[in-house]
Formats: structure tokens, sequence, C-alpha cells
């Protein structure tokens, strides 16, 4: 289940509607939905209902990862009220890869320095 920051997943007994957040951020923009959802809803009710799918082609549910205040979570997870719900975008390259070029090239400028 989803939880806000601190919260303890039993915790999350709500009826009735709940308010969420549904993010989407790009380089140069970030999308932010507020949505009122009935008590129950899954993370993938909550993008279905926040329109962004269709807005952005790029995300397809099947490959992109999900979250909820920075935490990974299944698209079949029931909101809480006030979660955030994150759509995350892939990773253009691997973070570890970079600082390996990074120290390979700082290592090669360095030979090069040298008297």
């Amino acid at each position: 289940m989803g939880s806000l920051p601190n919260q303890e997943i039993d915790e999350c007994k709500e009826v009735g509607s709940i308010n969420v957040e549904v993010i989407y951020a790009k380089p140069q923009h970030q999308e932010i939905i507020q949505l009122e959802l009935p008590a129950g809803s899954t993370l993938h009710q909550a993008i279905e209902a926040s329109g962004l799918i269709g807005k952005f082609p790029e995300i397809d549910l099947a490959k992109i990862k999900l979250g909820i205040y920075g935490k990974i979570a299944m698209a079949t997870t029931v909101l809480c009220a006030q979660d955030r719900v994150e759509i995350y975008r892939p990773l253009l390259a691997d973070p570890k890869e970079i600082r390996v070029r990074r120290v390979a090239t700082g290592i090669q400028l360095r030979k090069r320095l040298k008297p």
C-alpha cells in the first residue's frame, strides 16, 4: 500500500475518496496533476485518471518504473490519501558507466599533462 512519509502501511484505511498527486518530470518541464479518486484506487488507476499517458506517449506502464514519495512501487499498489505518485523516466546512461568514463578521461588528461 502507499503511505505518507513515516506512515505505517497498515494505517491506510480511507473510505470514500482520497486526494493524490501524479507527477511526471522531463528535463525542462514537470507535470503535477492533483486528483480525487475513490478510496482503494491503485497507482495504475491514478496514472490513467491523470491523463498523462495521452499527453506523453513515451510513458509505457509495462516498462517504466513508478513510485510513491521516491520509493519504487508496483502499479497495483493501493494508494493512501495525500500520496504523491511519481512516474520515473528511464535513465539515458548507466551512472556507473558514466563514472568509469569520467575516471578514465581524468587519468588520460593527467598523463598528457605530466612533463
